[in-house]
């Protein structure tokens, strides 16, 4: 099922997002990856404020390339979502509904999304430079010094992504595959 989504992405918004919906968001979400989640959760761990507020927040697991001379930002295809497993359950604690990436979860934060009210969205990897398209607005928000791996605050507008997990558990690699083998 298609469904459409303006940010920020509160909990009664994932009630209506189940395994398998392709969704299109519209508004803010952030960019942030293994290094900058380490730092994050740093900060949260000596109660410090974070540099956006993550609550209600989308985390796109991308480090994107270079802007060309009049984009925005350049290819912004998806990274491997494990890599972020370590921190992410305290990110989801802290009010994270959202997490874009690539690949399988770990238990942990399946269960952190379970308990707190989160999805977990796919992108199609290989088609970084089309997602880029979606995106109408980035800026470097926090740590500079990782490059690529900078947080920033994007403005997209129907970036198209599928729930593979849903705020109830339900996961799309498993189901799918079920799904798949009972035929």
């Amino acid at each position: 099922m298609e469904k459409y989504i303006n940010t920020p992405l509160t909990r009664d918004k994932l009630k209506d997002l189940h395994c398998g919906d392709s969704v299109y968001i519209t508004g803010v979400i952030y960019t942030a990856r293994d290094a900058a989640h380490k730092r994050l959760v740093e900060l949260a761990e000596q109660g410090k404020p974070l540099p956006f507020t993550i609550e209600n927040a989308i985390i796109y697991y991308v480090g994107p390339t270079p802007a060309r001379e009049g984009q925005v930002i350049g290819s912004a295809g998806p990274t491997t979502s494990y890599r972020m497993d370590a921190y992410a359950p305290m990110l989801i604690s802290l009010g994270q509904t959202g997490m874009i990436g690539k690949g399988k979860r770990g238990d942990d934060v399946i269960e952190a999304m379970k308990q707190n009210g989160a999805v977990y969205f796919g992108a199609i990897g290989g088609a970084g430079a089309l997602l880029a398209k979606c995106v109408k607005k980035a800026e470097i928000i926090a740590y500079e010094d990782l490059g690529a791996e900078a947080i920033r605050r994007l403005e997209v507008e129907n970036l198209p992504v599928v729930v593979i997990i849903d705020s109830e558990g339900n996961n799309l690699y498993k189901n799918g595959r079920a799904a798949y083998l009972s035929r």
